[in-house]
């Protein structure tokens, strides 16, 4: 196990300029260990080290905060991670770190779920749990939060998970996920390569979604649309040959596009934790031309993942399917008064955009 002073020194190298992962493990091949490299930067003109008073002021906020720092040499280091080339060179952590070395199955999907979405994603995380894998998903608003919480709600309420942040393990984001954030690390832990204090930042969620798609020994996308960061996720997942899996939706739903096209490029189909489980327990590799897809096909981009200047409203439509939903559950997912979904709902109506069912039920009648 690292000690202090090699904590900082690798917090010292990785936060220097023009020095990434990759570069961080091809200087250690070259120099052999962490102070070796510290000493060896100044001396190279393309490098800008980190200052050591800054570096050692994060190793304190993290004592002063129970973030635990895992070096890559670290026993608890999850082994997952380190097959891949770009491994964080330390991971910062709160909550259990023994979870990390679990077999641990991503569940990933659309901030702006539907409510049918939402409950998929909490059956089949719930599911998984109670059959030992760990749920591992982003802690953001919609499919995450709901894999989150129904991972947690299993094995008694004891149910373990782990969140993998774009910010630094401290930062709760979004902040409407507070709470969530506190639950996580009382029943599980989160994760992140970033040090404290760091603020959301677009280019931090591509980073993310790897660490996600390498920890994971299966990746599931529920609900996503041809532009979110879901689908580099999956695009990772496959990369580091592990398997993907969706759940399907209405072709008439934009949310159904991103996990259809999946199924299209060659993932796995799968309508509950059972598809998932009996892939795992007897994996079947996928044909040589599935595979080459995988190349070919999922080469989407990220927006949909990146951090919003203003919170997002999410708006009473962002809930309904072609199926159709209570109007109570939409009040309670929403937060919003009746009176508002009642309003909301008459609009959308009246466009034509929904139908009402009976039983008190609304349903999307086009494309939103």
């Amino acid at each position: 196990m690292a000690d202090k002073e090699e904590i900082i020194d690798v917090i010292q190298i990785i936060s220097s300029g023009h020095v990434g992962p990759v570069t961080f493990y091809k200087l250690l091949k070259t120099c052999g260990t962490p102070r070796a490299i510290v000493q060896k930067l100044p001396e190279l003109k393309s490098f800008r080290l980190f200052e050591r008073a800054k570096a050692e002021e994060i190793y304190s906020v993290c004592c002063r905060n129970g973030i635990q720092i895992l070096l890559y040499s670290d026993p608890l280091y999850p082994a997952a991670l380190k097959n891949i080339e770009d491994a964080p060179p330390l991971l910062y952590v709160r909550g259990n770190t023994e979870i990390l070395s679990a077999s641990g199955v991503a569940v990933v999907g659309a901030r702006n779920a539907s409510i049918n979405g939402r409950k998929t994603a909490a059956r089949i995380a719930y599911d998984l749990t109670q059959a030992g894998r760990c749920v591992i998903s982003g802690m953001a608003r919609g499919i995450d939060a709901a894999a989150h919480k129904g991972a947690m709600y299993a094995l008694k309420q004891r149910g373990t998970t782990i969140a993998v942040l774009g910010t630094g393990a401290d930062i709760p984001y979004p902040q409407e996920n507070s709470e969530l954030y506190e639950h996580i690390v009382q029943n599980g832990c989160v994760i992140s390569e970033f040090p404290p204090g760091t603020l959301p930042q677009a280019a931090n969620f591509p980073r993310r979604n790897r660490i996600i798609a390498a920890l994971g020994e299966a990746t599931v996308v529920i609900e996503a649309n041809l532009k979110s960061g879901s689908l580099i996720t999956a695009r990772m997942a496959a990369a580091y040959g592990h398997q993907v899996f969706a759940v399907p939706g209405s072709p008439g739903d934009g949310r159904a596009a991103g996990p259809n096209k999946l199924i299209k490029s060659g993932a796995r189909l799968a309508e509950s934790a059972d598809d998932i489980l009996q892939y795992l327990n007897n994996p079947v590799p996928l044909p040589p031309a599935a595979e080459k897809k995988w190349q070919t096909e999922l080469n989407f981009n990220w927006a949909d993942d990146a951090p919003q200047t203003k919170r997002q409203k999410i708006k009473i439509i962002d809930y309904l399917n072609f199926d159709g939903v209570y109007v109570d559950e939409i009040i309670r997912a929403s937060g919003m008064d009746a009176s508002e979904v009642a309003l909301e709902l008459l609009e959308l109506e009246m466009s034509g955009r929904i139908k009402r069912l009976p039983g008190n039920k609304a349903a999307l009648t086009k494309l939103k």
